[in-house]
């Protein structure tokens, strides 16, 4: 059964957990990889045309899925996502992120949460610890920087990361401002991203930040030379520090970034890729039945160990000990799980969006410029959106 997707490097993993697959609905997995992200989704759109598409698709959550499922090219899994509820292998909170006006049109790939990687050798030397207030993250960034260290990776390389601490700021200084700024209920000028600017902007002027030209591909290796102190990125991340040989919770560790505030519930950015299956697909049976034991925990298991990362299905731990504590904190401190910015507004605006993120980190705009423009887009964006939904 054929699987289109733009990650080349996930080819192992899924011919893995294909052959896990095969044994509960005799049908392993075929990747069809894309090298580029862009051409995938064109060439994707098109097929979803025809009647020769793939058996099943990779692709974003949120408003990237329902752009998609409103050209009425992709199966309704409904029934099968209420299958998946009683077994225990979703949560409730996932099913927004996977819905079109009511409708189930994918089930998660992955679920991945933002976190903040940490050179744990490095930190014993100078004394630190993993911080759990924002002073204590201050303390470790200066306390870096005097060492020599540059403390945080941050970079617009390749466009999306502009994003990554724009949407972790803010979410730290309120989380349900950013749910109602990416649903287009809040204004990007308003005080919550103001505040969060300066603080972003304050962290460059120190030196805390790499240059914005970074390739965080090269994260890892960075924070295992200890050129880095600290690397904000998703779970899946963790596979990188694995290839380098670092063990984690002796080499790394993780944490999730603290609150600005004391006061302020605390939250985790996560994000999850979707499998969804073309109603023109080749072999739609196929898709669908496949689709429909991908969280079972025998094939999660292959999966989330090839990854390195945790499981989007609840019922089964991750095998990486970081991962897995922070999966654990998250859910015994009922962190609320905020769909990453990347896909949690209509494409057009993000994508906008983060070109405006990427000159600010460039200095080739202000805070103050950078919000505007991105409040302008917005509400351009949003009633775009809403007018093609009437």
């Amino acid at each position: 059964m054929s699987i289109s997707t733009d990650n080349s490097d996930w080819d192992d993993g899924f011919r893995r957990a294909g052959d896990a697959l095969q044994s509960l609905t005799g049908y392993g997995l075929r990747p069809e990889s894309s090298p580029e992200a862009i051409a995938y989704k064109q060439v994707t759109q098109m097929t979803l045309e025809t009647s020769r598409a793939a058996d099943v698709i990779k692709w974003g959550a949120g408003y990237e899925l329902k752009s998609l499922a409103r050209g009425g090219k992709l199966t309704d899994l409904s029934r099968l996502w209420e299958r998946y509820e009683q077994k225990g292998w979703v949560r409730g909170g996932q099913r927004a992120s996977m819905s079109y006006r009511g409708a189930v049109y994918g089930v998660p790939l992955y679920e991945s949460h933002y976190v903040v990687f940490y050179n744990k050798r490095l930190f014993t030397r100078l004394g630190l610890g993993p911080p759990a207030t924002w002073d204590e993250l201050t303390h470790c960034a200066d306390t870096l920087k005097r060492r020599g260290v540059t403390p945080f990776v941050a970079t617009q390389f390749g466009g999306w990361p502009a994003y990554q601490w724009f949407q972790e700021l803010v979410s730290k200084i309120d989380p349900d401002f950013y749910r109602a700024l990416v649903a287009g209920r809040a204004r990007y000028t308003d005080e919550v991203a103001r505040e969060a600017m300066d603080i972003w902007q304050g962290f460059i002027r120190k030196g805390w930040m790499t240059s914005p030209d970074f390739d965080q591909g090269n994260g890892a290796a960075a924070l295992k030379a200890g050129r880095v102190g600290m690397f904000l990125y998703g779970t899946w991340g963790a596979k990188g520090f694995s290839d380098l040989g670092m063990r984690p919770g002796k080499d790394y560790d993780a944490f999730v970034l603290p609150t600005v505030r004391k006061t302020t519930r605390k939250s985790v950015i996560t994000e999850s890729g979707v499998l969804a299956v073309p109603l023109g697909a080749t072999r739609h049976e196929a898709g669908v039945e496949s689709v429909g034991a991908w969280l079972a925990p025998s094939v999660q298991r292959v999966w989330a160990d090839y990854l390195d990362d945790g499981s989007a299905n609840p019922a089964v731990r991750a095998g990486n000990p970081v991962v897995a504590e922070v999966r654990e904190t998250v859910a015994r401190e009922r962190m609320p799980r905020l769909i990453r910015y990347g896909e949690a507004s209509p494409p057009n605006l993000v994508q906008g969006n983060t070109q405006d993120l990427s000159s600010f980190m460039t200095q080739q705009s202000s805070p103050g410029d950078t919000l505007r423009s991105m409040a302008e887009r917005s509400e351009d964006e949003w009633a775009a959106w809403k007018r093609d939904e009437a």
